[in-house]
């Protein structure tokens, strides 16, 4: 069996160089669990072994716990008691804990120490990627910008199960910890510099001989929370009259932000209350038990098939048509430069297509073209593009009237007015210079596509591209296929969809398509409540718990004029 943790010893000093194979980025996988607890136990047992440095063979150092894992014990979930799946989380957090404890008592460990641990971070350290280095005594990370830590679980309806919600708080203070483990934001190198979880920065290809130093002028290691009278930064645990304050600002911002639809939030805040006022081995115990009912709840196991599993496969292309090939969209046709098309005409240049965006008349395509020059001006502002980037994009988007500029066009748009007489004129016009041999699009959000159709002569190569606004920050697009819709049609958007990076789903030609036909459904289940006239607050939760963001807002503001018509 290939090995996940390529083990040796040099200079006295043991090196783990995690290398998970078939995987572009390390992650946690139950062959690497039990290959760390082997080394681990390697490390304590051979006396000629005086520390340990822990790296990573490939460019980043570790990704987390792998989805399918995750998906594995949520699966189990449905069979297995709440104490079996309690054993199976707890396995890591207990490994981790023999490495920084050395396998010994709390007497022991204090009078006696421990050899030393030293993670090796050489980029992307998150989730049980990061929980690995922070029970290492010490940390170190490249300094080339190229390192982002954290503990992301949070944003799959998880809570970190490897230590992370006791070992980060006893790192860096309560307060700090928490907007880390509540939001899933990452951290830089240098702010794990300035919060003390990293001992030095050090150049990447000098990491493990630095950390083999560190590991050698440190031959004794004990973690801070396991010396006698240790303290939070900043104050005590969650008994302390700081933390109180704390922890109460935390959980009314927590209600704020999830209205209690995430249980993981509430669950990290009380994993970290209750964590704080008991010794280090309880406390990863008590992680461990949330962990477990966030497990068994099911929510978490959602997310992860949802916005993971299934989404990844969407982004893959796992409904495109087989027996094509990749059909890359070079020369991109806009019909249309109102707020939709100009969006699309932006994402698409971005993308690195030519762009022909058409108008009525010259002045209003080149109102469209004017939403990309804010937007790359704000991208330039924000150094998120470069000018010479701006520039290059900009030049990609022509602005016309002249529907002769279409020529060599390998994909039309279509997003005019939603008025079916337009959408015929503009898609004969654009065919009439193009050819029907070209993939049509149409952005309707309300107009059959099979009806569309009838303006072309060649209905199999016409299709629904459906986006939302505003388009450069919607990951969704809908794929609507016709009655006649050809296999070609579908493969070819599908490619371009994948081109710009966005999500696409394939859905057929009903009314509303899926999102608004979806949400719709909300709505009409609600409207028998208006006329008892005492619901107000439960009609205002639709606007506040809705997870869509694509359709929020619209929604949210005609929620209101419903209220207001009621009031």
């Amino acid at each position: 069996m290939t090995k996940t943790i390529k083990f040796r010893v040099e200079d006295g000093i043991a090196i783990l160089g995690i290398d998970v194979p078939g995987q572009s980025m390390n992650v946690i996988t139950e062959q690497f669990t039990n290959e760390l607890e082997e080394c681990v136990d390697k490390v304590l047992a051979d006396d000629a072994i005086t520390g340990a440095v822990i790296c990573s063979e490939k460019p980043a150092f570790m990704a987390g716990a792998d989805l399918r894992m995750l998906g594995g014990l949520s699966a189990m979930a449905k069979t297995a008691t709440p104490g079996e799946i309690f054993q199976n989380s707890v396995r890591l957090n207990r490994i981790l804990r023999k490495m920084e404890t050395g396998g010994k008592n709390a007497k022991d460990l204090m009078r006696s120490k421990t050899k030393p641990f030293v993670a090796a971070i050489n980029g992307t350290a998150l989730g049980g990627g990061f929980e690995i280095p922070l029970a290492c005594h010490y940390r170190i990370a490249a300094d080339d910008g190229s390192v982002k830590m954290g503990l992301p679980e949070v944003m799959v309806g998880l809570l970190p199960g490897g230590g992370g919600t006791q070992r980060l708080p006893r790192l860096i203070g309560i307060q700090a910890a928490l907007q880390f483990l509540t939001t899933g934001k990452n951290m830089s190198a240098k702010d794990g510099l300035g919060f003390g979880i990293l001992k030095a920065l050090a150049p990447r290809d000098e990491l493990v001989e630095k950390a083999k130093e560190l590991a050698k002028a440190n031959p004794k290691a004990i973690q801070p929370w396991d010396e006698k009278g240790f303290r939070f930064p900043g104050g005590g645990g969650a008994m302390h009259p700081g933390s109180v304050q704390t922890f109460m600002a935390a959980n009314a911002m927590a209600q704020d932000k999830t209205y209690g639809n995430y249980p993981a939030v509430q669950y990290i805040l009380s994993s970290v209350y209750e964590g704080s006022i008991i010794p280090m081995d309880l406390a990863v115990e008590v992680e461990s038990k949330y962990f477990t009912r966030l497990i068994v709840e099911g929510q978490a196991g959602n997310m992860i098939r949802t916005l993971f599993v299934n989404k990844t496969a969407a982004e893959k292309g796992a409904r495109r048509p087989k027996g094509f090939d990749k059909m890359p969209t070079k020369k991109l046709g806009m019909l249309g430069a109102g707020l939709m098309g100009a969006g699309i005409a932006y994402v698409s240049a971005a993308a690195g297509m030519d762009v022909v965006l058409i108008d009525r008349d010259q002045a209003s395509a080149d109102k469209g073209k004017a939403y990309s020059v804010k937007l790359v001006e704000k991208a330039v502002s924000r150094r998120k593009m470069s000018k010479e980037e701006g520039e290059a994009l900009l030049a990609r988007i022509t602005a016309t009237d002249d529907y002769s500029k279409l020529e060599n066009a390998d994909l039309i748009i279509e997003a005019v007015f939603e008025d079916r007489a337009l959408k015929a004129d503009v898609t004969k016009k654009a065919l009439a210079v193009t050819g029907d041999d070209i993939i049509f699009a149409s952005n309707t959000s309300t107009l059959p596509i099979s009806s569309l159709a009838e303006a072309s002569s060649n209905p199999e190569n016409f299709i629904g591209i459906h986006f939302f606004s505003p388009v450069e920050k919607m990951p969704l697009v809908e794929i609507i296929t016709g009655e006649k819709t050809g296999d070609k049609a579908t493969a070819k958007a599908l490619d371009y969809v994948q081109q710009i990076k966005k999500t696409p789903i394939v859905v057929n030609d009903s009314r509303g398509f899926y999102t608004s036909r979806s949400f719709g459904t909300y709505v009409m289940e609600a409207m028998p409540w208006l006329p008892k006239g005492s619901i107000r607050r439960s009609l205002r939760m639709p606007e506040r718990c809705w997870a869509c963001p694509l359709v929020r807002w619209p929604w949210a503001m005609r929620w209101r004029s419903i209220l207001a018509i009621r009031s």
